[in-house]
């Protein structure tokens, strides 16, 4: 009985020391060592507690900050299940619970973004904001912070619509605790402008943004006023004020630094302005000024640096520079690959060298960079994703070209059952996806399939109305064709190619990170 009671209040002792060197940022090592000798100990009682939980926490953390992720998921999963139980169980006070329970789901999500897996993390983060606001009221400081933090989340999936209520209600809850003229208030006005933008309300996000600076101005966060005047710069090309953008980013280019990042940022949004006015030849020398400086800061700011390397590259697709293009984005996929949160990014970076290397004509080369950017992504936001329905598409494309019809067919199958889905029957890429998927079976001979679906895409245009009359023309042209000749009959004209398709189409929406949005 002795030995029992000395045994738990060494393994007591293990987690307390653990929970002092990891509050006083000692190495995740030692933290692991006392967590572990506490979780042996704890696991030998073979019952539920709040010590237990604790200790799970704490391995989880630890093994986070040790980059074992997956070894993090299984700790803070089962701290999680045992909180679960106590509650439901009522052997604990609720009181005592609920902090352990918000730090575990904050932990998972932590986790799961870094594993690539945010949609699953959204939902442990909304659970996050929730057991805050039963602990702290919903109108208090840190729930406007907490608030923020969920839209930032959503905006960097490019969920913007799903961000909107979360940045309103930080923004509302800032403005009553801590002021109008506040910085935080500022910050949320900016997040505010992001979301509008990548709503295509630029009218709104340049309003806010506004607000925001003059804010700023008053507090002197001259490193934050110029983003956001960079920011209004790219809002004002958003709405085709081209001119106006070109005489913002002249005044802010005198306040950066030669070599600093913002002047690389500057020099990129000066390029897109006049990309839009067609004078190519000064949007290249402003891409070269960005080049220069922003290659020297690869190793202190991969992520900004690849961010910028990916809105570069749409400048020079715009330019039809496509070599160029493929060139920085390879670029930016190296940086990002080192970088476990990001490996979203790397996804969709991926099938966008991959759908240009389609239009340049290298199929081969495409085809491992669309096949990995598929995996990747259905690992970040699950096998029905419409971006992913994209890549399947042009993976099927790619086959085509490669006369593998049959491969063709069934990338095409899976891209159509992804965006009827996700986009809907009608929408115009969905539509496209049975076309093509029709050509796959027509170019292995399986008429009766490629007159099923054309039948399909022929119905789908009609839906459409005038708006669409000339693709359900020519859609009923290709099936007139597809029954000559499977009855036999010569036909000319039959297209035998499918169409790649970007996978931030017409959608409206992207997996792009969220400095592409405005391509």
């Amino acid at each position: 009985m002795e030995a029992c009671f000395d045994e738990r209040e060494l393994g007591l002792a293990s987690l307390k020391i653990g929970l002092k060197l990891d509050h006083e940022g000692e190495h995740p090592d030692k933290v692991l060592s006392f967590a572990t000798r506490a979780l042996k100990v704890l696991d030998s009682e073979n019952k539920l507690s709040l010590p237990l939980s604790m200790t799970l926490q704490l391995l989880g953390s630890a093994n986070y900050e040790l980059k074992r992720f997956n070894d993090s998921l299984g700790y803070l999963n089962r701290a999680n299940k045992v909180l679960v139980r106590l509650e439901e169980e009522g052997s604990c006070d609720i009181e005592d619970i609920r902090p352990i329970l918000h730090a575990v789901q904050m932990e998972l999500a932590n986790v799961k973004t870094a594993m690539g897996r945010r949609e699953e993390a959204l939902g442990n983060l909304r659970k996050s904001l929730e057991i805050k606001e039963s602990i702290l009221g919903k109108d208090h400081v840190e729930i406007g912070k907490t608030n923020k933090d969920l839209a930032e989340a959503y905006v960097a999936i490019l969920n913007f619509k799903e961000a909107l209520p979360y940045c309103l209600k930080a923004l509302e809850i800032h403005k009553a605790q801590l002021g109008l003229s506040s910085a935080q208030v500022a910050h949320d006005r900016l997040l505010l402008g992001v979301i509008y933008t990548g709503m295509e309300e630029h009218e709104k996000a340049l309003d806010q943004n506004r607000l925001a600076q003059k804010t700023l101005k008053n507090w002197g966060l001259s490193s934050d006023l110029l983003r956001a005047e960079i920011g209004a710069a790219n809002m004002e090309i958003a709405l085709g004020r081209y001119d106006a953008a070109i005489n913002t980013l002249k005044g802010v280019v005198q306040q950066t630094e030669k070599d600093s990042e913002s002047r690389a940022l500057v020099f990129i949004s000066m390029a897109k302005a006049l990309v839009n006015q067609d004078k190519f030849g000064d949007s290249r020398r402003c891409l070269e000024v960005a080049s220069g400086i922003l290659d020297k800061k690869e190793a202190a700011k991969p992520l900004e640096v690849a961010e910028a390397y990916m809105d570069m590259s749409m400048q020079y697709e715009i330019m039809n520079e496509l070599e160029k293009a493929i060139s920085l984005l390879k670029k930016a996929v190296a940086l990002l690959e080192k970088l476990p949160h990001e490996q979203h990014s790397v996804g969709s970076v991926s099938a966008r060298i991959g759908w240009l290397l389609l239009l340049t004509g290298k199929v081969e080369e495409a085809i491992p960079y669309l096949e990995s950017a598929a995996e990747t992504l259905k690992e970040s936001f699950g096998p029905h994703h419409f971006g992913i329905g994209y890549i399947y598409n042009n993976l099927g494309a790619a086959y085509l070209e490669l006369d593998r019809p049959q491969s063709a067919a069934q990338m095409f199958a899976v891209a159509k059952d992804i965006m009827d889905a996700s986009l809907g029957s009608h929408h115009s890429d969905s539509i496209e996806a049975i076309q093509n998927l029709s050509k796959a079976y027509a170019a292995s001979g399986s008429y009766g399939l490629a007159i099923e679906f054309q039948q399909q895409a022929v119905n789908a245009w009609e839906g459409h109305g005038s708006s669409a009359e000339d693709m359900l023309n020519e859609a009923r042209r290709v099936l007139k064709q597809l029954k000559l000749k499977a009855s036999g009959a010569s036909s000319d004209g039959f297209p035998t190619k499918a169409l790649p398709l970007p996978h931030n189409s017409d959608s409206g929406r992207s997996l792009q990170p969220n400095i592409e949005q405005s391509c």
